[in-house]
């Protein structure tokens, strides 16, 4: 039986593109897909844009993780492996509603490398969908980097070390420091997250020698000039009471002007933009917790110095900064599962201690 994509009793979370209704299209990492249905069968139909690296969809089935891998470019039906019946045979012609009810999330692992289109899920002949569990009244969003994508996080036997060489296989945003701070917390999430992304254009990683900043990518749909024209996001969709921002990571490449002079002309440009950046954020939530940060991963201390001065010279009390305990001394390379964990526990714990308007669950 098929599912169109936009079917009532399909649950979404995430910034997606949905103008065409048939067919939503996923570009942040944690944007997610979740059903419950009967019977023995699951196939979700997509069609991928790839920009680099091998891509995978996440899946978390009756809470047993999978990683389905994605065709480089096009169309392609994937058939999720589910357990056999547990219950006898139900003869033909009869609905399959006391067969055991699944759950099923599907996910983006991965931050805009690619581009998912859902055009639609297959359950079994005479299955049902279910109603889905209404979703948490808490809203989290994460403007950040590879690491609140999640990045490299499955390479647990890399922890507190470089890098190993992959092509993506590797990262997963059910993994992040970011989603799993929204499952500590109980809390939808919208990850704005991409890999190599600095503050401010012409700086970072992503899409060298180009190089788009979060000034960017913070309030858009589409963002990657691989898949062509910037489209901007409709904030009415999304109004989260608490946002994460954890941007300064990437912004010391090609040059770490922050480390060399923390008071020269060019940090003061980026305390001005980074105070910019919260300004517009306060104007779209009024409301919202702002969160600033940076990670575990290995950075020098000026960064956190610099945002520090940024939010204590807009002095609004419901913008703050958190330091973690290991903050930018806790790993050489990307943190992997242990290492978010550590960090989503630490932020979580603190999220809890803010007088958070509409928080209460």
């Amino acid at each position: 039986m098929f599912i169109e994509a936009d079917h009532e009793k399909l649950q979404y979370c995430g910034r997606i593109d949905w103008r065409d209704a048939k067919a939503p299209i996923f570009i942040y990492p944690c944007t997610s897909l979740g059903l419950k249905f009967t019977g023995n069968r699951l196939k979700i139909h997509v069609k991928n844009k790839n920009a680099y690296w091998d891509n995978y969809l996440g899946c978390i089935l009756d809470g047993n993780p999978l990683t389905l891998p994605l065709p480089k470019e096009g169309e392609a039906c994937i058939n999720v492996p589910i357990a056999a019946r547990q219950k006898e045979s139900v003869p033909a012609g009869l609905p399959l509603s006391g067969e055991q009810a699944h759950e099923a999330l599907f996910f983006k692992r991965q931050d805009a490398c690619h581009e998912l289109t859902v055009l639609g899920l297959e359950i079994e002949d005479g299955g049902a969908l279910l109603p889905m569990p209404e979703k948490p009244k808490r809203k989290l969003e994460f403007y950040g980097d590879s690491v609140s994508a999640g990045e490299v996080s499955e390479a647990v036997a890399y922890a507190g070390q470089e890098d190993p060489e992959h092509n993506g296989e590797y990262s997963n945003s059910w993994h992040s420091y970011a989603w799993l701070t929204a499952q500590k917390l109980n809390a939808q999430i919208h990850d704005i997250a991409q890999g190599g992304a600095a503050l401010m254009d012409k700086t970072g990683w992503f899409y060298e020698p180009d190089a788009v900043g979060m000034e960017s990518i913070w309030d858009t749909l589409h963002y990657n000039p691989t898949f062509g024209e910037t489209v901007k996001w409709d904030f009415a969709g999304y109004t989260p009471q608490a946002v994460v921002v954890a941007i300064g990571q990437n912004d010391s490449h090609p040059t770490d002007y922050m480390k060399e002079d923390e008071q020269g002309e060019k940090a003061a440009c980026w305390r001005a933009h980074y105070g910019n950046f919260l300004r517009k954020l306060r104007k779209q939530y009024p409301s919202a917790q702002i969160i600033c940060c940076t990670t575990l991963l290995e950075h020098d201390a000026a960064w956190n110095c610099a945002i520090g001065q940024a939010v204590q010279k807009l002095g609004d009390p419901r913008i703050t900064q958190y330091l973690f305990k290991r903050n930018g001394t806790g790993t050489p390379g990307h943190l992997r599962i242990p290492e978010a964990e550590e960090m989503a526990r630490e932020l979580a714990a603190y999220i809890e201690t803010l007088a958070i308007e509409g928080w209460e669950e």
